[in-house]
């Protein structure tokens, strides 16, 4: 999420960092137009197979159509990046990474490509899945975009290619606001970890009731995009349903008064039912943590996928072994 057009800073960690303001930046479902993509580079990834888990597959591939077409819009896919342009909220993810010694990633809702891209020069293997063709197109364009593999669609009809850490940064989780779509996401992550994986995702805190500043007077701002000119933004709250929270971002573009809107729905998960979730579906909670940009504001979940149990393993003290073992 950025605010007023700018990345959230981070540090190295997640925990600590300045709190800019909260908006509700997104990229999923939006009804005029789309928040989304990046600077319009007319270079493309090179074509030819890409070697992950010891399988060949192509660069780029399409396993599900994205749900809403407007996100192709040309314009507004040409503006994320340049209003995103600090992207130090990603600091502490490529910091985890490393700790973990994470070799292979699946990057869902891996968008204009930043955090796959960011991986893929630390030598990872990546894989970024993402509905939003436009954003795509923008990533697939970027310098090292030939080192990531790309795939037009979602978790649910991604093949589980066993790698090391699955991460969903921003709002990715909780821009999957359906129970059935979310549980099925949770599942395919599970079934991608090799025992011993990965997951790591942020989600706001619904206390804290960050939409309440989901306004214009409070997210108001004019950036002077080099190619597109002066671009106005802002946000309006829509409508606020239980935990689906509803909102529209207006843009307005000084070079020749075009009006573009977006509407996007968030859903705000409790601590209690994440973590219940994450069991449901075999994960191990690792830890849960603050988001450096917003400490009090964000909590970030850190889950594994259990090893298994070695073979050779001796069952605890007064455990009898199943017959016939």
């Amino acid at each position: 999420m950025h605010a007023n057009g700018q990345a959230r800073r981070a540090g190295n960690t997640f925990s600590g960092g300045p709190v800019p303001a909260l908006l509700p930046h997104t990229r999923r479902t939006f009804a005029t137009a789309v928040r989304s993509g990046g600077p319009g580079q007319v270079r493309r990834a090179r074509a030819g197979p890409w070697i992950f888990g010891g399988r060949r597959a192509p660069l780029t591939a399409t396993v599900a159509r994205m749900a809403d077409e407007s996100f192709t819009h040309p314009r507004l896919a040409a503006l994320y990046d340049p209003l995103q342009a600090d992207r130090g909220d990603l600091d502490a993810y490529l910091d985890l990474a490393g700790r973990l010694g994470a070799r292979t990633v699946l990057d869902i809702g891996c968008g204009t490509g930043v955090f796959a891209l960011l991986l893929a020069a630390r030598g990872a293997e990546v894989v970024g899945v993402d509905p939003a063709r436009a954003c795509l197109d923008v990533a697939r364009a970027k310098p090292g975009a030939e080192h990531v593999c790309w795939i037009h669609g979602d978790a649910v009809a991604l093949p589980p290619p066993q790698v090391d850490l699955v991460a969903m940064t921003a709002n990715t989780a909780q821009e999957i606001t359906g129970p059935r779509a979310w549980h099925t996401t949770l599942a395919r992550a599970f079934e991608a970890l090799r025992p011993g994986g990965h997951l790591v995702f942020e989600t706001r805190d619904p206390a804290r009731r960050a939409w309440e500043g989901w306004n214009r007077d409070a997210t108001r701002t004019v950036t002077d995009l080099p190619g597109a000119g002066a671009v106005e933004t802002w946000a309006d709250l829509v409508a606020v349903d239980g935990a689906l929270v509803t909102f529209r971002w207006t843009y307005v573009f000084a070079t020749d008064g075009q009006v573009l809107t977006s509407t996007s729905t968030l859903r705000f998960r409790e601590r209690a039912e994440v973590e219940a979730d994450l069991a449901a579906h075999g994960f191990a909670l690792h830890d849960v943590r603050g988001a450096p940009d917003r400490p009090g504001r964000e909590l970030v979940f850190i889950a594994t996928r259990p090893p298994r149990p070695s073979p050779d393993a001796r069952p605890a003290a007064g455990t009898a072994r199943p017959q016939g073992t």
